[in-house]
């Protein structure tokens, strides 16, 4: 008979691992299909585990798993490799990945595409990617993925996105034709060019002034989404967020 809520072989990722009892760890996992949960890892601090050198965070892995309710139990793991571990600078950024994901998504709640945006930022910091872009494309995919900020081809209006006007970008709403542009934007809000909001919603980085756009309208964003002390860091986030290529 098979075990309650067994789910065999979802690909997934570790976010945060820590002690839990006397030999056993407590993980939160990523996964494609099942969204964000908590997962008890029995015997995994044993020395002769075979999950020791597999638990491991920025890895891809295939997980399974049984049991309902907050607290489930892994039944297996294996690492699915092509992934270089992170170090430096990208292992600092994969835990910025790692909080921010964590902010933004609650607890059970699927959202496939959500875990797509993750691995792919995952596989460009360990692929040697500009670490400025990939935290942008990051930031800004997740929070649209999510549902939290809108895409980025049409504005408050319903029209489309001119490539040779400026839209004020406020919180994370839809951008507003920006009819005053001899005022400077007050508040939580930033003017943007329609050309570099389009380069955005193709997921187009190559210009560096598009990263630059980008990392403004990021700013925007997460501030609106995670207030004032979003990170148990916010010294962290403002490095992070200054970084250029």
């Amino acid at each position: 008979m098979s075990q309650p809520g067994r789910v065999d072989k979802q690909p997934g990722y570790i976010l945060h691992t820590q002690p839990y009892r006397e030999t056993s760890l407590l993980l939160e996992v990523l996964s494609r299909d099942h969204g964000r949960f908590s997962l008890v890892a029995r015997s995994a601090r044993r020395p002769r585990s075979d999950l020791r050198g597999v638990l491991l965070p920025f890895q891809p892995l295939t997980l399974s798993w049984f049991g309902k309710g907050e607290l489930r139990t892994l039944h297996a793991a294996d690492w699915d490799g092509g992934v270089r571990a992170l170090t430096g600078l990208p292992l600092v950024c994969g835990f910025y990945l790692n909080e921010l994901m964590m902010k933004l998504t609650a607890r059970d709640d699927p959202e496939p595409r959500a875990f797509s945006v993750y691995d792919r930022a995952v596989r460009e910091l360990a692929g040697g990617a500009p670490l400025s872009t990939a935290l942008r494309r990051y930031e800004l995919r997740l929070a649209q993925v999510l549902g939290y900020a809108p895409a980025l081809s049409r504005d408050s209006r319903g029209e489309a996105i001119a490539a040779d006007r400026h839209y004020l970008c406020r919180d994370a709403a839809l951008p507003e034709p920006d009819e005053h542009p001899e005022l400077a934007p007050v508040g939580r809000v930033v003017r943007l060019p329609g050309e570099a909001l389009l380069a955005l919603d193709a997921d187009d980085y190559r210009e560096p002034a598009t990263r630059g756009h980008a990392r403004l309208l990021s700013r925007v964003w997460l501030s609106a989404l995670l207030g004032d002390e979003p990170l148990a860091s916010r010294q962290l986030l403002q490095a992070i967020q200054s970084l250029s290529d």
